[in-house]
């Protein structure tokens, strides 16, 4: 079973910068897409990033060139390397996965429905203080 697990998440100023990992496991599949998103109490989710098995990215506006999404395909781990960081960053971040062919920009959009995505991790909380 397709299982993803979040960390890296803590508190920082603002001004700071964390890198979230994603280890995914239990799949067997050659195609892939996996994304970052991340939701606020009372908001819609906001698609962050994601990239797919041969290495296309995809950023929403509001974070290109401050997030960076990588991937160790060894390790299978999808990392989000995020800096200058504000307040307005706070919320739970979690990855999400599909395996059906979906592009990174396809991924962006279905990151904002709730359950959109095959599957996703539990979440890590990331919260910038001014």
């Amino acid at each position: 079973q397709v299982q993803l697990k979040e960390s890296g998440g803590g508190s920082v100023q603002s001004g700071g910068s964390l890198r979230l990992s994603c280890e995914v496991s239990g799949y067997s599949y050659s195609e892939y897409c996996i994304g970052w998103f991340r939701e606020v109490p009372g908001k819609t989710p906001e698609g962050l990033a994601a990239i797919n098995s041969d290495g296309t990215t995809a950023y929403v506006d509001s974070v290109k060139g401050r997030f960076t999404i990588s991937q160790d395909n060894a390790k299978m781990i999808i990392y989000l390397q995020m800096s200058s960081l504000k307040p307005e960053d706070t919320a739970t971040y979690y990855c999400a996965a599909d395996f059906g062919g979906l592009t990174p920009v396809q991924a962006l959009g279905l990151m904002t429905h709730v359950g959109g995505m095959d599957y996703s991790g539990k979440g890590t909380l990331v919260t910038i203080s001014s």
